[in-house]
């Protein structure tokens, strides 16, 4: 009994800590942890000194079921997952432990409804319009007295249960006590008695606290809600009259917009030029720089002396001059408007989805699928639709483009380093998509095309197409009218290592700069899905990516840091340097490929830092501070039941008209399976597979000297790469025209 005596539980207080045994394995049994009940959530350390640094456990009480074994143990589990067997050193002790826990349960309850409920009652644009200069604080501040309040009635409530349970097992064990003759068990139930007394009183004295609370918070606030309530009384009577002041010079515009509107429509356009300017002149906050991320594992940066800030003032005003320019110019650009045909900018842009029908509850067994497809290749074994997303490969492909403006931007820099780095970021940004989306994607059929026509809203163009089946390879090629092309065909290697799954996509992206003739090319790095068999989906990016300017020789090294548990390191963390042909660095990039990239100047580059890997020397950089490059827009509204979809990526299987027949939009088991209707989906795609099967025999018969595969690509036309003398597929041109005729007579039917 020589254990810290565990405080007093107080039912509205937020923390209760303690001494618990917990239950660890077979061969330890019980251990002593120090557990800490603080704003709903449990946790334990070895010891109290663990506090600050290690925690070795939580689980969140809001979703769990305390239990009772016997007189001192009880058992805490959130369904499965987490589950804590715990002893304490009494019975009342354990009794402190469960009403402390009860208390903190139903709290949490609370705060998850509140926070799960789709609007808030309190929220800013509940609140009156023009809430003079008390009107507004003074509500906001009544508002949270009000669910202060709320929530110490919630506390009453809840002790008012607790002091029925344990008063009525008083009252059992006083009827017990009542019954017995003189034996030797009157002592043990004598002694109940007195715990389950002592129970009572002290969740009786927590009531009796939360009242008090409860009736100081009334008392201190009542004289302000009576001023809140005359300040609002009188801004809406002035409200009321600014209202028909407003409605009296409304009348008096009207009439003299009617004498004059050749007048005014003039002013109006020079009212739209004035903004421009104005948003010109504020360029100026685009030169603020931020501070550099933490060191790199290859090398290291430090802030350059100041005698370069100065020095470089010369040297580095065409760079910021020049990234200012970039960035105003796409700012003023007209988006909505194609340059080559003036006379749509009058024609209004399509509205797209923005919600696509819920994800179903569906569950299916992984593993009892996965363990036949150990070492095999996943392209080659029919999968059910239960895994997937409602898009296809090439679609998720078309979605490299969801920052197609970090290309435009590339495009009108006059430096090829500067350009690097934007093309860099793209690079990057292509995987931001990929940190929640654990579905597969539709693997599409022979002669499948997607096209993503965002000429008026965006400039660019973009067609996909299905120009093998075996090995799977999909071609790509975008065009925008701001000055770049995009053209890749990436064929997708995935192997199921048990734990995880490898996805190492192969194939060479090429991006092309019309005004500097500038041809980059890189490669994609491997992804991993781990915890296959058990556990929750999640997935990492590692490998290195080298981005080659074929024109100048610049060139970009990107390395992707693999997850590691033991690492101090970013999570998802992305490196980069930018060097000429000659090998010498002018900037370094560091982010994450999940939310954001920076860049810094090199000033000065020296070897001579810490030993890194192998024995190697890292190189130590000082750089100019940091500045954003890229940042990844937030998922929309209700992302988790819609496969975490990005805003375009909900825009992609919209039914659209005109497109070809083999577009993906139109394929029949995508669409049941987006409409939630996935019985149907796996027998559909059942039917295109065998569909898919039979033309292949058919070809094959028909084309006998070469058995694999006679299929030609209808819109791409196989040839040698003359920058990496890869055998690959080239937009030959006509797809675009087909459509504006509408004549689809070559396309085969597949669907």
């Amino acid at each position: 009994m020589s254990e810290p005596k565990s405080p007093t539980p107080t039912p509205a207080g937020d923390t209760y800590k303690g001494w618990v045994f917990k239950w660890t394995n077979y061969i330890k049994g019980y251990q002593r942890r120090w557990f800490v009940l603080s704003n709903g959530l449990l946790s334990y350390y070895r010891t109290q000194a663990e506090m600050g640094h290690t925690c070795r456990g939580t689980i969140n009480l809001a979703t769990a079921v305390i239990s009772v074994d016997d007189a001192c143990n009880f058992v805490i589990s959130n369904g499965g997952a987490q589950t804590y067997h715990l002893k304490a050193s009494s019975e009342v002790e354990r009794q402190r432990w469960i009403t402390a826990l009860e208390l903190a349960k139903a709290k949490a309850a609370r705060m998850q409804a509140e926070s799960d409920d789709s609007g808030d009652d309190f929220s800013p644009s509940s609140l009156p319009v023009g809430g003079g200069q008390g009107g507004g604080p003074q509500n906001l501040e009544a508002q949270s007295t009000l669910r202060t309040l709320g929530s110490k009635v919630e506390d009453l409530s809840t002790c008012n249960d607790l002091i029925s349970k344990h008063g009525s097992a008083l009252q059992r064990s006083l009827s017990e006590l009542d019954s017995l003759r003189l034996t030797g068990e009157a002592g043990d139930k004598i002694r109940q008695v007195t715990e389950r007394a002592t129970l009572f009183r002290i969740t009786s004295n927590a009531m009796i606290n939360a009242c008090r609370d409860f009736l100081a918070l009334a008392q201190s606030h009542s004289k302000r809600w009576q001023k809140a309530l005359q300040a609002e009384r009188e801004q809406r009577v002035r409200l009321e009259e600014a209202l028909e002041q407003l409605a009296k010079q409304h009348n008096h515009l009207e009439r003299a917009f009617r004498g004059a509107a050749q007048a005014h429509s003039i002013v109006d356009n020079k009212g739209v030029a004035g903004p421009g300017k104005g948003e010109a002149s504020d360029e100026d906050d685009d030169n603020e720089f931020f501070d550099a991320m933490e060191d790199a594992p290859e090398f290291i940066t430090v802030p350059a002396d100041p005698q370069f800030h100065k020095r470089s003032s010369s040297n580095t005003s065409g760079l910021n001059t020049d990234m200012c320019a970039d960035d105003q110019s796409l700012n003023e650009e007209p988006l909505a408007m194609n340059q080559e045909s003036p006379s749509q900018e009058l024609v209004p842009l399509r509205k797209r989805r923005t919600r696509i029908p819920d994800k179903p509850n569906y569950s299916l067994n992984l593993w009892s699928i996965m363990k036949n497809c150990i070492g095999k290749d996943l392209s080659k074994i029919p999968m059910p639709v239960n895994f997937n997303e409602p898009i296809s490969m090439l679609q998720r492909l078309s979605e490299d483009l969801e920052y197609h403006e970090l290309l435009d931007k590339a495009a009108k820099c006059h430096s090829s380093l500067e350009q690097m780095c934007y093309v860099a970021a793209f690079c990057v940004s292509a995987y931001s998509t990929t940190v929640y989306r654990t579905g597969k994607p539709f693997n599409p059929l022979l002669g499948e095309t997607y096209e993503l026509d965002r000429r008026r809203e965006s400039g660019y163009r973009s067609l996909c197409e299905q120009v093998s089946h075996h090995p799977p390879a999909a071609a790509h090629h975008a065009i925008s009218d701001r000055g770049w092309t995009l053209r890749q065909e990436i064929t997708v290697a995935s192997k199921f290592r048990g734990k995880y799954l490898s996805i190492m996509p192969l194939g060479t992206i090429h991006a092309i700069f019309e005004k500097s003739s500038n041809h980059y090319t890189w490669k994609k790095v491997t992804t991993t899905v781990h915890n296959i068999i058990v556990g929750k989906l999640w997935i990492d990016q590692s490998g290195e990516i080298d981005i080659v300017n074929h024109t100048t020789g610049d060139r970009c090294h990107l390395k992707f840091a693999p997850y590691s548990y033991f690492s101090r390191d970013v999570a998802r963390k992305v490196t980069g340097v930018v060097m000429d042909k000659d090998g010498k660095a002018h900037y370094v990039l560091s982010g994450t490929w999940d939310e954001k990239m920076e860049f810094s100047r090199v000033m000065q580059s020296s070897r001579g830092g810490e030993n890194g890997t192998e024995g190697k020397q890292k190189t130590v950089y000082q750089t100019l501070k940091a500045r954003e490059l890229w940042k990844r827009n937030p998922l929309p509204d209700g992302a988790e039941s819609m496969y975490y979809f990005t805003a375009l990526a909900l825009t992609l299987n919209e039914p659209e008209e005109g497109v070809a027949p083999t577009d993906s939009r139109r394929r029949p088991d995508q669409r049941l399976m987006e409409d939630g209707r996935w019985d149907e989906a796996n027998g559909e795609k059942q039917r295109l597979e065998e569909k898919q099967r039979s033309a292949r025999r058919e070809r094959e018969r028909e084309a006998a000297s070469a058995p694999h595969d006679a299929h030609k690509a209808l819109w791409f036309e196989s040839c040698e790469d003359q920058i990496t003398g890869e055998q690959v597929h080239i937009y030959k041109g006509g797809y675009w025209e087909t459509k504006e005729l509408g004549s689809w007579e070559g396309c085969p039917d597949i669907f």
